[in-house]
């Protein structure tokens, strides 16, 4: 059933979490020079100066995953483990973009905008999700017993 609410949860996060491959992240100040962190790397006006590669296929795995574990509501606990497994990478995706930003430069002032806390937001409707499909999973073994 697609109309259930961990739909909307899981659906929700993979918008959010696709919108990181055309938003920008940060912009970053390096001795009076402006870069702009995004999805592609760490950019300056006319060159990359880090390539954001990794940063892009794991947006692109992560994405793939919740589309996956959409259509995967006939088979609740694998769907449940998928969810976990997802969350697990937008942790490791939080801990990479830190990293492409913290030691691309030595001496930066860094201004966050919005789209760094979607990793976090998908977590929190990831986990939203798996509460939710337990309680289907919960419902479902309770009406077996009454059979």
């Amino acid at each position: 059933m697609i109309q259930r609410i961990q739909t909307v949860f899981i659906f929700v996060a993979a918008l959010f979490i696709s919108s990181l491959l055309k938003l920008e992240f940060a912009s970053l100040i390096v001795n009076d020079k402006l870069y702009t962190f995004s999805a592609k790397g760490i950019v300056s006006s006319e060159e990359i100066i880090y390539d954001g590669l990794p940063l892009m296929l794991f947006i692109a795995l992560i994405v793939l995953l919740h589309l996956v574990a959409i259509f995967l509501y006939k088979r609740r606990i694998r769907q449940m483990r998928l969810l976990g497994f997802t969350i697990l990478l937008l942790v490791g995706l939080t801990g990479l973009m830190f990293f492409f930003l913290y030691t691309s430069f030595d001496d930066i002032k860094v201004a966050f905008k919005i789209p760094i806390a979607f990793p976090l937001i998908a977590i929190i409707l990831d986990y939203l999700a798996i509460r939710a499909i337990g309680k289907d999973e919960a419902l479902v073994r309770s009406l077996d017993r009454i059979r």
